[in-house]
């Protein structure tokens, strides 16, 4: 492999990557902007959001998994200019999307029963429930947006996305300051105002993103291929469900863990969980930033992988390994110099600003381990390679992670550090797991690339 043609990876990974960033950031900064706000109220409120956020996200992230299954056989039937098949994906994603959004939805409505099982402060439950029903009747829009999103970026147009979610989160802001101190002539709701915030927010997402694909010049192609048969069919959802139900228990896998650590940190008290939610709120922002490197690798490797160059492929993936590895050190050392700076901006109390500047560093530590560990799963997701990784991430955060933070936690009685530091762990584990994991595929990959169906080979 030459330095040349790796280098010219370079340009076309920053420019799905930093589109996708934004886009990625747009479903953090609903939780920022919403903690930011809430926490001005009061610490149990933020320990409210933290505890809400921790419950919906992990449904949320089944959802968004589910989706992600999308992306990479668009990518993969791009490379192969397969505009038919193009046409069925479209057509297949957005019925699985829809779908998925209304279980996910109708969840909302049993969820809140299980919260006063959680051994939480009673005053957090009570501000939690209402905030949690809305939080998932917005996940149906969100899963409406995502099935239209991933058809898009799976043909490497991520910019539009991105434009979308920043306008979507300036909206949130502004109607989550709104509602909850009953500004710019709004009702004052409090903490429920940032939730129809949010839902609000993500209905216009859905509306414009489907509004962009189904009336763009340059997907005609693809609506007209959908037109011809606009039903789903069993086997085009099967074979995304194949795909994405493995990314989506992966990711509910982990992200999981996090929740769960949460629900931890909440028997220490409501002033540990909202230094959590601040210093979680943080890692989040970074984490979704480099997720956007994730992305760019999947269509990237994904695109590669269908126009059987094993070679490019594997350029590819060790590009946005790079790229990952520069930005989540950088980040590392900025959470290092404003740790004591970040938690004035969510709550002002001085026990939870000192907690949640301890827990930062322990968020700088694992910025490396994290950005890392999210782009060997974009790069592997390019390869149609997710089952593994599931069983990594179940074994890594809840064999390892969780156990181990709850000794050094309870145990030992370092409290929401020793979570932190369990979760490191965890993360330090699937990232040299999957790194180790992409950079032998490509081997086996040249050794195939010249059958037929190296597709069928590499499973």
């Amino acid at each position: 492999m030459s330095a040349t043609p790796f280098r010219s990876h370079l340009r076309p990974t920053l420019a799905l990557a930093y589109p996708v960033m934004l886009s990625q950031l747009g479903h953090v900064l609903v939780n920022v902007v919403d903690s930011m706000v809430v926490g001005q109220t009061g610490k149990v409120p933020l320990a409210a959001v933290s505890l809400s956020v921790s419950v919906s996200t992990v449904v949320m992230v089944l959802g968004l998994g589910l989706t992600m299954g999308i992306t990479p056989l668009v990518a993969g039937a791009d490379g192969r200019r397969d505009v038919a098949g193009l046409g069925r994906l479209l057509v297949n994603g957005v019925w699985l999307s829809a779908v998925a959004g209304l279980v996910l939805a109708a969840l909302g409505l049993l969820v809140p029963l299980a919260l006063p099982h959680l051994r939480q402060a009673p005053a957090v439950v009570a501000l939690a429930a209402p905030w949690v029903k809305v939080m998932f009747l917005s996940f149906f829009p969100l899963m409406i947006f995502q099935g239209f999103k991933q058809f898009a970026e799976g043909l490497g147009l991520t910019r539009q996305a991105m434009l979308l979610s920043v306008q979507a989160n300036l909206l949130n802001a502004v109607l989550c300051y709104g509602f909850v101190f009953g500004k710019l002539g709004l009702p004052e709701l409090g903490m429920m105002g940032a939730a129809w915030a949010t839902l609000i927010a993500r209905v216009l997402m859905a509306v414009l993103m489907a509004a962009y694909v189904l009336r763009a010049a340059r997907l005609r192609p693809y609506r007209e291929a959908a037109a011809l048969n606009p039903r789903p069919d069993a086997a085009g959802l099967r074979r995304l469900l194949n795909l994405g139900a493995p990314i989506g228990v992966q990711m509910t896998f982990e992200m999981g863990a996090f929740s769960f650590s949460a629900i931890m940190i909440g028997w220490l008290g409501a002033t540990q969980l909202a230094a959590h939610q601040i210093a979680i709120n943080v890692a989040s922002v970074t984490y979704m930033a480099a997720s956007g490197i994730g992305a760019a690798a999947t269509i990237r490797v994904g695109k590669f992988f269908g126009a059987h160059d094993a070679a490019g492929a594997r350029q590819a993936g060790l590009m946005a390994y790079l790229l990952t590895l520069g930005f989540m050190g950088l980040m590392g050392l900025v959470l290092v110099l404003a740790r004591h700076a970040i938690p004035h901006y969510y709550n002002h109390d001085p026990v939870v600003v000192a907690q949640a500047a301890s827990l930062l560093l322990v968020a700088a530590a694992f910025q490396i381990s994290d950005g890392l560990q999210v782009v060997g799963l974009g790069a592997l997701r390019g390869l149609e390679d997710v089952k593994v990784p599931s069983v990594v991430a179940l074994l890594a955060y809840w064999a390892v992670a969780l156990p181990l933070g709850y000794v050094l936690g309870f145990w030992l009685h370092w409290g929401a550090l020793g979570v932190w530091l369990g979760l490191l762990t965890g993360l330090s584990l699937v990232a040299g797991v999957l790194l180790l994991r992409f950079y032998r595929w490509p081997v086996l990959a040249s050794a195939v690339a010249t059958v037929n169906e190296p597709a069928l080979a590499l499973r």
